[in-house]
């Protein structure tokens, strides 16, 4: 046995033989405290019984002496009367107590059938001496058995014979079943008429048990089971005939209107895939249909024969059964289904109604002090999910099985498994709805997070999407946002603007003022910077061979600042070269004893000439 048999052959075990055991265990619990009951109420209807006896000789013997007794003695003939109707009141109670005592039994107990070839002739509740109903009827069901197989049956042989406290079912010398006072009681009759009954009732089970297992109705059976068979070859044949017409339909008239479904530009089934799974269910159908219908024949068939009719009615009954379970649990369900609807409904009219006052502020139609138009869209999402999760708490208690066991710990499980695996998660979305209040940037602004500068491109719960200068998309979380510093270019751009900055060092040889209009004109000479603000220099330091010069711009294309310092660096360059200054730091050694300047040769004049190197020789006169 491999591991999977045995691990389904443990599970029958431990899931179905506790049960079963246990329900056996109950059930005869159940019957011994019934059968105290019975022995109980048996005891005292006996000894009701005795005393309404003893009762009615004493009522006799009154009367008696009441007719003996002369017209002048009055006073004795009203004392004899009194002792008759005390004593007929106390049997009318006595009667009564009995019939309550019966009907408390028969609301709380249960018959077992007498059978004859599986049908049901009579129902004993009662017991008989020492022997328990269950034993009685199996005593009565052996005797009528042995009535049935006898080979020739007598009707007149069958009597309702009294005997000392009983009536026996008599046929020929066998005694089938006796009429207790308790089954008369029970039955509220007499034992001859109770015993007379029982005599019809098996007479005429006996008699058409016979009939139907004569050999005249087994042919008609075997004749009936014939038709059934080739009704049911029959109906397969036209099923499988149907469904081949079907199939042919769906290949050659529905396959040119099969259409690929698209998400988009996605083709998320092919009609290809489309013909196939359609294909699939129809033979899918097909092989149910042929079932249902070899499952619904079945019943129809044991139905033919006597022995076999109770697995015709098990079968019916594991259908209809579940059938009407679920139509009734639908019919039960139906007033909770009607209030889950209401509240759904008027959570969705008021959700639709929440959007439209948020669409109407995201537009700008609608203003509110305080409240600025790009909350509008968070906080519709906030509310429409706090009102879904008041829904789903209200409509939860609506639910079926929402107060089962089962229900109650997967629902705690998964409440423990979001909490232990989302922390990371919850803090990031606290932190993009802190986010979203802030208004620190939004969607397209040029920012700079950290160490990383670009244009916002997506801003979620959880994450933040930075595209940089490169054309990078970096993923930020939003905890990581809340806990740094975010620098909004955009905003800074709009009144007066954004001042962009560069920083030349140029030696004390050269006048400042120079250096001043030189790179103002350098900024202005440069696109996108604005000229009003005027750019402006700054002398930031003096160092030992040097002036730091930092030169400011006002400019309101932050997403364009990569070509506007290239721009601007270019102007610098070609502005100091025209006038003649050289930019000769930092760390740029030069010799100016017989070398050239360090401007390019397009921006000197056509006559310049580099120096010659002046040498002198100590020895010898001085050079002119």
């Amino acid at each position: 046995m491999n591991k999977k048999a045995f691990v389904f052959v443990l599970f029958f075990v431990v899931a179905f033989l506790p049960s079963s055991a246990q329900n056996d265990s109950i059930g005869q619990v159940a019957d011994s405290i019934l059968n105290k009951q019975l022995v109980e109420t048996a005891v005292q209807l006996k000894e009701s019984r005795q005393r309404q006896y003893s009762d009615s000789l004493i009522k006799a013997e009154l009367q008696r002496e009441l007719e003996l007794l002369k017209n002048s003695e009055g006073a004795k003939r009203e004392e004899l009367q009194e002792r008759i109707r005390r004593i007929e009141l106390d049997d009318s109670l006595r009667v009564m107590e009995q019939k309550r005592k019966i009907e408390t039994l028969k609301n709380t107990s249960k018959g077992f059938p007498v059978l004859l070839q599986g049908d049901t002739i009579l129902f004993v509740f009662n017991r008989l001496g020492p022997f328990t109903p269950q034993e009685r009827v199996v005593r009565i069901n052996n005797n009528l058995e042995r009535l049935y197989a006898s080979s020739s049956y007598n009707a007149s042989l069958l009597r309702a014979v009294e005997s000392e406290s009983t009536f026996d079912i008599v046929y020929d010398n066998l005694i089938l079943m006796s009429v207790t006072d308790m089954d008369a009681l029970w039955d509220e009759s007499s034992k001859a008429e109770l015993a007379g009954r029982y005599r019809e009732e098996i007479n005429k089970a006996v008699i058409l048990a016979k009939e139907k297992n004569s050999l005249r109705n087994i042919l008609i059976r075997i004749g009936e089971v014939v038709l059934v068979l080739l009704g049911i070859w029959l109906l397969i044949h036209l099923i499988n005939r149907l469904f081949t017409w079907s199939k042919s339909f769906i290949t050659t008239r529905l396959t040119p209107k099969i259409k690929a479904v698209k998400v988009k530009e996605y083709e998320l089934l092919p009609d290809v895939r489309i013909l196939q799974t359609l294909l699939w269910f129809h033979g899918v159908l097909r092989v149910f249909v042929i079932v249902l219908s070899l499952y619904l024949a079945l019943p129809l068939l044991f139905s033919i024969f006597p022995s076999t009719e109770a697995w015709a009615d098990l079968l019916i009954d594991w259908i209809l059964s579940p059938v009407k379970k679920i139509l009734s649990g639908i019919l039960a369900y139906l007033p909770n289904l009607f209030t889950i609807a209401v509240i759904f409904i008027a959570i969705r009219y008021l959700v639709k109604l929440i959007g439209f006052f948020a669409g109407e502020i995201e537009e700008g139609k609608l203003k509110i002090n305080g409240f600025h138009q790009e909350w509008a869209a968070p906080t519709f999402n906030i509310v429409r999910f706090l009102l879904y999760i008041f829904m789903f708490i209200v409509i939860f208690p609506y639910l079926p099985g929402s107060d089962s066991p089962v229900f109650k710990g997967v629902s705690v499980f998964l409440g423990i498994l979001f909490s232990l695996g989302s922390s990371s998660a919850i803090s990031n979305a606290v932190a993009g709805l802190v986010i979203t209040y802030m208004r620190p940037f939004k969607i397209g602004d040029r920012i700079k997070i950290n160490d990383v500068v670009g244009d916002v491109a997506e801003k979620t719960l959880l994450v933040t999407r930075i595209r940089t200068t490169k054309n990078e998309e970096i993923t930020i979380p939003n905890s990581s946002i809340l806990s740094g510093h975010t620098i909004n270019y955009t905003t800074s751009s709009k009144e007066p603007g954004l001042i962009i900055y560069t920083t030349v060092t140029i030696g004390y040889d050269v006048p400042w003022k120079e250096v001043h209009k030189a790179l103002t004109d350098a900024a202005l000479r440069t696109e996108l910077v604005l000229k009003t603000p005027a750019p402006f220099v700054l002398q930031t330091s003096l160092d030992d061979f040097y002036v730091s010069y930092q030169l400011n711009a006002y400019i309101n294309e932050v997403s364009r600042q990569a070509g506007i310092y290239s721009d601007l660096h270019r102007n610098i360059q070609d502005v100091f070269n025209e006038r003649g200054i050289e930019i000769l730091s930092p760390h740029y050694k030069a010799l100016r004893d017989g070398n050239a300047v360090t401007i390019p040769a397009s921006y000197l004049p056509p006559e310049y000439e580099a120096p010659h190197f002046r040498v002198k020789d100590e020895n010898s006169t001085p050079a002119l």
